[in-house]
């Protein structure tokens, strides 16, 4: 369900989940420990690999395989939710950050607020333009959507070159929302998307 460049994975053993009020934390099995590269290892075994979509030469990395494993998607989104608490509001990100969000936001206890394409929020809402590789693209939030001084997290699948991430930031910070932090299943880091993350800190599942 998004596109990138990576390589194979390896078979890793299970994770385990203890939830806390308020937060989340997520430890592994004494074979993985803490590593972050094991469960991004684990991660990547579930991701189905699709070359040549939607174009030639494009190798198309499906993660409804991921969504669609109970135990997999449970780790994912415990594993994104981790490192945050005390959160106010979770700022999703059309399309597949709502996938993502919406439960990262059940699981620490917070609301959510959707960030969408032009034309699909009823209410009055704000806009910040992003430019593509080939023109430019919207996005919009309700105007009441987040009250001054909230803690919010923005959720999204994919950080690649970081347009929509940076689009959002601007969106939070007009309505008085203090971002506590990024979360994205993925990151390309070739793109260098993290640079237009601002300080703000980043956590991401996958890297490549």
């Amino acid at each position: 369900m998004w596109i990138v460049d990576c390589d194979g994975s390896i078979a890793m053993g299970p994770f385990e989940t203890r939830r806390y009020p308020g937060s989340i934390m997520t430890t592994t099995s004494t074979a993985l420990g803490d590593d972050k590269q094991a469960l991004s290892d684990y991660l990547k075994q579930h991701i189905r690999d699709i070359p040549d979509f939607p174009t030639p030469g494009i190798m198309f990395r499906d993660i409804s395989t991921l969504l669609a494993d109970p135990e997999v998607f449970r780790i994912t989104i415990d594993a994104m939710a981790a490192p945050f608490s005390h959160i106010d509001k979770v700022v999703i990100i059309e399309s597949r950050g709502f996938i993502l969000g919406t439960p990262i936001a059940y699981a620490i206890g917070a609301g959510v607020v959707p960030v969408r394409k032009p034309g699909r929020l009823p209410f009055a809402s704000l806009a910040e333009e992003y430019v593509l590789e080939y023109g430019t693209n919207t996005l919009e939030i309700h105007e009441d959507a987040i009250t001054p001084g909230e803690r919010i997290l923005i959720v999204d699948d994919l950080l690649a070159t970081g347009g929509t991430v940076e689009a959002t930031i601007k969106l939070v910070k007009r309505l008085g929302g203090e971002i506590v932090g990024i979360s994205v299943l993925a990151e390309l880091t070739a793109l260098n998307g993290r640079a237009k993350t601002g300080d703000y800190p980043l956590h991401s599942l996958v890297t490549y």
